[in-house]
């Protein structure tokens, strides 16, 4: 008896899989259509504000790769960013306003960041982890704010439009393409990661570390790796997000940037890769476009619905028909 109702869940299991692929598949296609739509139908203004939602969907993206997938919640992802969107920045005041240099440079910067701080971050868990990825953060907007070299307080404007080719993208609708396509090839790139051996490894370093040491595994190298990554992915979104704004300050690397993208994937469901970047519109949204009509209380509806979601959701947006299949009988 007890074979039979071990095998029974596979045999259950198997043809929802089979039957899901494809309408998880079509609804992938229907959303990016959707998405690439937009601009067709939309006016300058909200096709503007979807530019910065899919730039902070990637920085929300790394977030999650360091909390949902290796279980390492952080608030010092901002300050990658921020590395990210000035190098972009001082890439198009002084060298070229060529897109993928741009976006190149502020991955690479990212990456550089990260691998010079990550190597101390990533030897504590917890809480420990956490606020030593504050102090990160901190620290990198301090020099932010006080280098006089990159702007100081009054931070870098004046950033001439992006070009691809040669050709400058002077409509709003061609800078939301550009953004778009760099935000699906990250997120396919990263979903690539995490569905890999080495995304298995973080997995298995995040529920048990001491089993996968007595394997033979090195969980402190395996948090290092996702760590750059991690960080490579945030400059990256940095430079999408300097490509729309054409200006960078000290705010756009601050903590409040760090609390929100962390707010971002716990509404969303920390390790879903989409339900974070989901809760990244719904975050910017409020604070950006609703804040204004509720005079200034953004952070207050942002709060009440962080609120809600975990008491309604403790899965976030990507998992809130999950719980309900695990609860039908069998």
């Amino acid at each position: 008896m007890k074979v039979t109702t071990t095998m029974e869940p596979t045999e259950t299991v198997a043809p929802e899989v089979t039957r899901s692929s494809p309408r998880k598949a079509a609804l992938v296609i229907a959303v990016l259509a959707v998405l690439v739509a937009a601009p067709m139908v939309l006016g300058a203004y909200p096709v503007t504000t979807m530019t910065r939602m899919l730039a902070f969907a990637v920085l929300v993206l790394s977030v999650d790769l360091l909390t949902g997938v290796a279980g390492l919640p952080t608030l010092g992802q901002a300050a990658y960013f921020g590395v990210g969107a000035y190098t972009a920045v001082l890439i198009g005041l002084h060298v070229t306003s060529d897109a993928m240099v741009q976006v190149v440079a502020g991955l690479a910067a990212g990456l550089i960041a990260a691998a010079a701080t990550g190597w101390v971050a990533v030897r504590a868990r917890g809480i420990v982890f956490l606020m030593l990825t504050l102090a990160i953060g901190e620290s990198v907007h301090q020099v932010a704010d006080t280098w006089s070299a990159v702007g100081g307080s009054n931070g870098l404007a004046g950033m001439p439009p992006i070009s691809l080719f040669g050709a400058p993208l002077l409509a709003s609708g061609f800078v939301y393409w550009w953004v778009l396509a760099v935000a699906v090839v990250l997120f396919a790139g990263v979903a690539l990661v995490v569905r890999s051996p080495y995304g298995r490894t973080l997995r298995g370093v995040r529920d048990n570390e001491a089993r996968m040491r007595a394997l033979g595994y090195r969980p402190a190298l395996a948090r290092y790796g996702v760590f750059c990554l991690a960080g490579a992915v945030a400059g990256a979104g940095g430079a999408l997000w300097v490509a729309q704004a054409r200006f960078v300050s000290p705010g756009d690397l601050g903590f409040e940037v760090a609390a929100l993208a962390l707010l971002s994937v716990v509404m969303g469901g920390a390790g879903s890769l989409w339900g974070p970047c989901l809760g990244a519109a719904i975050v910017l949204l409020v604070r950006d476009n609703l804040s204004a009509s509720i005079d200034g209380h953004g952070p207050l509806v942002l709060g009440l619905l962080f609120a809600a979601v975990v008491f309604i959701m403790p899965r976030g947006l990507a998992g809130a028909g999950k719980g309900r299949r695990k609860e039908r009988p069998s």
